[in-house]
């Protein structure tokens, strides 16, 4: 039984009709980044596949990719390629991990994927339709294209499973918890532990007893209270609707509006569903798009609607840092990340004005420019620390995927020490 020192791992993220990929080599000294691509508009004829290795040239075709089988097909050939791959052979593949939406009130970790495991992901697939449909079929397409290598499945809802029920539970009859299992999930919960870690150890601040709020701000935004290491209340709930304004999302809303549109507009479910995922947030309130850079520039040219939109995207984060600061007892720090959180100035100048009574004194100067960097924002005075943090989802379900597979290796190592020593008796 071979225990490897370091292990080549591919990270798959399966969408509905794309494929996100990388390949690193983990060891317990680190790691290192061989490639990443993207698959995208899987079941048409005109599918493309974007390829990138450091040091070589970028590789992007066109070609007919009709399911996820053929796109992780497409990936495997372009990883042994001899001009643009990195491996060798596929056997280099030691381990997959996969970034899967939904775990229910069934994981409270990442696991090795075995038949339980799939099953169970599949009686998830009612709470996260979209998503979980899409990373099973990539856990099958691996296992049907590389049987014998082991999976990893890591969750975006396993961390916030140390919510208390007073704070996951809707005030609905309890019998739609019984019955559907109806309450607050919470998601990029491998981003906010990750940043949460990562903060603390820059910040010399120990991660088991810090009071922390990670921001998590991209198209899909999500804030986080954060203590003693777990998470206790997230601002996304049974779906990624719920929490802050988001690209394209409403947040929060009150459910009567709903009801009142399905009236008056004359929505069904899939119109009230289409409504409030892709028609709303960012891009409803300015008019023309759900992207942070635009809704900046156009502010600087004097759009009222793109000053409106950025202004509720920043009122919702600080509402929410003020209620976390409440449910922790205060807060020893303030984390911004993903797309938004790690390089838009003016989404965190605006949140961070007016947190004095918490304790922050921001440095405004500092926060000019800061971009894609881990950088402290605060003044060195500050009582509670504000920091911008580069996130990296895939290394950490790479980490997880190492730690589970060295795992099972060690304990198939020591079953067959113990039949070889019976044996020799």
């Amino acid at each position: 039984m071979i225990i490897f020192d370091s292990m080549k791992i591919l990270v798959l993220n399966c969408g509905s009709s794309s494929l996100k990929y990388q390949v690193l080599e983990m060891s317990d000294a680190g790691s290192n980044l061989l490639a990443k691509g993207l698959v995208e508009r899987i079941g048409s004829p005109n599918a493309c596949h974007t390829h990138k290795v450091e040091g070589k040239d970028k590789y992007q075709t066109e070609k007919q990719i009709l399911n996820h089988t053929e796109g992780i097909r497409s990936v495997l050939d372009i990883l042994v390629d001899p001009g643009y791959g990195v491996l060798s052979s596929l056997a280099e593949i030691e381990a997959v991990g996969h970034r899967v939406a939904h775990g229910g009130e069934f994981f409270f970790k990442s696991v090795a994927v075995d038949d339980e495991v799939i099953e169970k992901i599949e009686k998830c697939c009612q709470l996260a339709p979209l998503h979980n449909p899409a990373n099973l079929t990539g856990i099958k397409a691996v296992k049907e294209l590389m049987p014998d290598v082991p999976q990893v499945a890591v969750f975006d809802t396993s961390f916030h499973q140390s919510m208390p029920d007073y704070a996951y539970m809707y005030a609905l009859d309890y019998s739609y918890y019984e019955k559907y299992k109806i309450r607050r999930y919470g998601f990029h919960g491998t981003s906010h532990k990750y940043v949460a870690e990562k903060a603390c150890k820059l910040a010399g601040l120990e991660f088991d007893k810090a009071k922390l709020i990670t921001c998590h701000l991209g198209n899909g935004s999500s804030i986080t209270a954060i203590e003693g290491g777990r998470s206790v209340d997230t601002s996304m709930g049974f779906t990624p609707v719920e929490g802050v304004t988001m690209g394209t999302r409403c947040g929060n809303l009150d459910v009567g509006v709903v009801t009142f549109l399905m009236e008056k507009e004359h929505l069904d479910a899939a119109g009230v569903n289409n409504l409030v995922n892709k028609e709303s947030g960012l891009q409803g309130l300015s008019g023309f798009s759900s992207d942070c850079r635009d809704l900046v520039d156009a502010e600087k040219s004097g759009y009222k609607r793109a000053e409106l939109a950025l202004r509720k995207l920043a009122y919702d984060i600080k509402k929410y840092i003020g209620a976390y600061a409440a449910v922790l007892n205060g807060v020893d720090m303030i984390i911004f990340t993903g797309g938004i959180g790690e390089n838009s100035d003016r989404v965190r100048e605006l949140v961070c004005t007016g947190l004095e009574y918490l304790g922050v004194e921001f440095d405004f100067e500092k926060n000019k420019g800061a971009r894609g960097e881990d950088v402290v924002l605060s003044k060195r005075r500050s009582k509670v620390k504000v920091m911008a943090v580069t996130t990296n989802e895939e290394l950490v379900i790479a980490t997880d995927t190492m730690e589970i597979v060295k795992e099972q290796q060690r304990k198939q190592a020591v079953r067959e020490e113990k039949q070889l020593n019976n044996t020799e008796i």
